[in-house]
């Protein structure tokens, strides 16, 4: 594998601040998808502009993005990464090494540089749905990021059906259920660049997408 067998999905709403300099991390030879999920702020032309193909997914929530990146990807290894700056793309290619290494998902594990780059209430949730899949399948995981790496052809035979935030959970379930190997890799998580979060900028979103988890979990 190399750079250029692989696409990177950065689903979006709202990230006009922060998606240029999120892109402009991203490694050379990467195939850039920006999905832009309701965006009114002018998102999509920002990232058209610094030369990503730019894609519309109208039904809302994270897994409705995420999946129409992937429908859309041409390269046969799939990265996901927020737009929103918390983390960076240079770290995408520590996780498609665990790819070439035998590894068939490689997901980042979160490491706040920073108390206020993951609030308690948003860390919660992740802690405690990583539990139940350490307790339940056996996974070695730590946390439910957005960062990861996965084939192509893995990931759409997997037939994950949420469309919302329970999207990354139900991925490891299935990834477990189908014998999968999953290794977790650390990357460094920073307080958003710009804007504020639509999950864990409130205790409400945190809620929405604890509820998604549970979902995703039974």
């Amino acid at each position: 594998m190399n750079e250029v067998d692989v696409s990177v999905i950065i689903p979006c709403r709202d990230e006009r601040g922060a998606i240029a300099s999120v892109l402009q991390g991203v490694p050379d030879g990467y195939e850039v998808i920006v999905v832009d999920n309701g965006s009114t702020d002018g998102t999509a032309d920002v990232a058209a502009a610094h030369g990503a193909r730019v894609i519309t997914e109208q039904r809302p929530g994270y897994g409705s993005a995420v999946h129409a990146g992937v429908l859309a990807a041409r390269r046969p290894i799939i990265c996901t990464i927020d737009g929103d700056g918390s983390m960076s793309p240079n770290e995408l290619p520590a996780l498609v090494e665990r790819l070439c290494a035998g590894i068939d998902l490689a997901v980042g594990r979160r490491r706040p540089t920073r108390p206020e780059a993951w609030p308690v209430h948003a860390r919660a949730g992740s802690v405690a749905t990583a539990w139940w899949l350490r307790r339940r399948y056996g996974l070695a995981v730590n946390d439910i990021g957005p960062m990861r790496a996965i084939e192509r052809d893995r990931l759409l035979a997997l037939g994950i059906e949420d469309r919302r935030s329970g999207y990354p959970v139900e991925l490891l379930v299935r990834a477990a259920r189908s014998g999968m190997r999953v290794s977790e890799c650390p990357v460094t998580y920073t307080p958003r660049t710009a804007g504020r979060s639509k999950v864990s900028g409130s205790l409400a979103g945190s809620v929405r997408a604890g509820r998604d988890f549970l979902a995703a979990l039974s």
